[in-house]
């Protein structure tokens, strides 16, 4: 069924997760487009839009999921669909950015997937980005159209400050990298901060060499924006139990959960790895240990402000206000120097 108004955005899901697209389109109060997403009998894939999108304002909600290439090959021909079929403008939402972990040149003849992937969906017809939690924030400079990146940050808060409070909380990084969004959760859980020191073995391993920060005896929550084999993830839990924590916990925004993943899970002494929705999590990767909450109401809202040309800054913005008013009133401790 079409949507009753022109004013109303328009809704296009292939087939990477269309629950999360169903939800956002319920959430928004408009009905999914009726377009088939299907291949011929060769294996390529078949689109079509069965529905008048002529200057229309349309959302593709395709996340780039395992497997990749099929979820990306389906992006890209709907865009392309969509321009064809003169939509006024069609926004990708990708809530989950794939191909974002090749994002610069550290090693000899290497590409920049992340940047060959921008130009794909830019060239292939999107004239905007939505998306959320990207791998590196530098990526959001390799598409030359506007792009609108989303935190799933409150989310995470709100369970862990609301329905799972936890009392002597350390926020742990599990890398360099990540001590940003760390901080970030540290103030705004009123917890310390703590830092996992890894060196990387290969792209499934990581090795522990050290613990930056106290966490001896108390409930450690590492965040994360992605999860993949869980490597990298099992052993930090291993380390921070070995270094006294009580029970760790796991926030981590796109359950990505390939290769050996659910088998690393099952016997690590992770108490509970707290996920989104961004990446459908099928049956044979589902664990009891395994939280999901849903950034699809996030992602409507998203959706409405873009198509009512407002601010998305409110999404987001407020809670890196409030992370700043919340480190004036942290109680100040004198820093101590770590060495490795």
């Amino acid at each position: 069924m079409a949507p009753e108004s022109q004013d109303q955005p328009v809704l296009v899901s292939g087939n990477a997760h269309p629950a999360f697209a169903r939800s956002a389109a319920k959430a928004l109060g408009v009905e999914l487009c009726e377009a088939l997403v299907g291949r011929f009998s060769e294996g390529e894939i078949r689109v079509k839009i069965n529905q008048n999108v002529r200057g229309r304002d349309v959302f593709v909600i395709q996340p780039t999921c395992p497997p990749v290439n099929d979820h990306l090959m389906e992006l890209l021909i709907l865009l392309d669909a969509l321009k064809r079929a003169s939509a006024r403008r069609i926004t990708a939402v990708l809530p989950y950015y794939g191909y974002a972990r090749q994002d610069r040149k550290d090693q000899p003849r290497v590409p920049i997937t992340a940047k060959l992937v921008a130009n794909l969906i830019t060239v292939a017809g999107a004239d905007r980005v939505l998306t959320m939690d990207l791998h590196a924030g530098q990526i959001q400079g390799f598409f030359d159209i506007p792009l609108d990146h989303l935190f799933a940050v409150n989310t995470f808060v709100d369970y862990f400050s609301k329905v799972k409070p936890l009392s002597d909380l350390v926020v742990v990084s599990p890398d360099v990298g990540g001590i940003k969004m760390a901080r970030a959760y540290a103030k705004r859980l009123r917890a310390s901060l703590a830092m996992v020191d890894k060196r990387r073995i290969n792209h499934m391993e990581a090795e522990v060499m050290d613990i930056m920060g106290e966490v001896d005896g108390m409930n450690a929550l590492i965040v994360d924006d992605l999860v993949s084999t869980a490597g990298s993830l099992v052993e930090a839990v291993r380390a921070l139990k070995e270094a006294g924590a009580k029970e760790v916990y796991a926030a981590v925004t796109h359950a990505v959960l390939s290769g050996p993943a659910r088998e690393r899970l099952e016997a690590s002494p992770l108490k509970e790895l707290v996920v989104t929705d961004t990446i459908p999590i099928h049956e044979e990767r589902r664990l009891p240990k395994i939280k999901v909450l849903s950034v699809a109401p996030l992602f409507a809202e998203a959706v409405r402000r873009i198509h009512q040309e407002e601010s998305l800054s409110i999404l987001f913005h407020e809670h890196w206000e409030e992370s700043g008013k919340l480190e004036e009133k942290l109680p100040r401790k004198r820093g101590r120097k770590l060495h490795a």
